[in-house]
């Protein structure tokens, strides 16, 4: 690779880190360059190296975010800690299960998520005087974990944005402290899928580490934007991310 492909690479990879935490989504523009910049790259050994930058930025945001916001971390914690071999058994799956199925699936998700947030102004504007049972919160940390840790290892597009809903909805949070709770789960799934990846030798170390220093700057900038701007900030974000998500997964799938 020349200098101005290197420079391009960092660049996004600084980019990814910002998108990833404010909203999530940073996959979406790292995977397709790494596709790019090496044309005969397999998509496995991208989505690895994806995994090994990311997985510091996220790292780095959360930090930002617990030490800055309210975290629960009676949620963070188990549903983090269930995200990871949930992840990892994700991505032993990947292979198995081709990407053309969950595309559609995913797509009209999103399209329903910007719809409700759209038609629902006041949706993650503040936290909820409501309280939440326990209940509740078990099938938060479930969903979370298992269901999109999976999912990130298996498939990946929109999985900070799918846990930032998960967890606004179901107890009552306001966008920012949902992003600070998704960004501690993310730490997880992508440690899981690392794992799994890193096994199969299916991550390129020294590109995705020199990477993973852009994205640290981009994730931590991302981070102390959102905290700084507050809930309004994400929404419009996530609702941009949303929308940019559901065109390039539609031009992957129908062209």
């Amino acid at each position: 690779m020349d200098v101005i492909d290197v420079a391009g690479l960092m660049a996004v990879a600084g980019a990814a880190g910002w998108v990833d935490a404010v909203v999530g989504g940073g996959g979406l523009l790292l995977i397709p360059t790494l596709l790019l910049s090496f044309p005969n790259l397999s998509p496995a050994v991208a989505l690895g190296t994806n995994k090994l930058t990311a997985i510091t930025g996220t790292t780095v945001a959360a930090v930002t975010y617990a030490r800055r916001t309210k975290l629960d971390r009676s949620v963070a914690v188990p549903a983090a800690l269930l995200a990871v071999p949930a992840a990892g058994f994700g991505a032993l799956s990947a292979s198995q299960l081709p990407t053309t199925w969950f595309r559609p699936i995913v797509m009209a998700l999103l399209i329903a998520v910007a719809a409700f947030v759209t038609l629902r102004p006041g949706f993650g504007a503040t936290a909820g005087a409501d309280s939440v049972t326990r209940r509740r919160r078990l099938l938060v940390i479930a969903v979370a974990g298992c269901g999109i840790g999976f999912y990130d290892g298996v498939f990946g597009p929109g999985t900070g944005t799918f846990l930032i809903l998960t967890f606004t909805s179901l107890l009552s949070l306001e966008f920012v402290q949902s992003s600070a709770l998704a960004k501690v789960v993310n730490v997880g799934t992508n440690f899981g899928a690392l794992c799994v990846f890193a096994a199969q030798g299916q991550v390129m170390w020294m590109l995705g580490a020199s990477m993973a220093v852009c994205n640290i700057v981009g994730a931590t900038l991302g981070a102390r934007t959102a905290l700084r701007r507050g809930s309004g900030f994400v929404r419009v974000v996530l609702l941009i991310a949303v929308t940019a998500m559901v065109v390039k997964l539609g031009i992957d799938q129908f062209g």
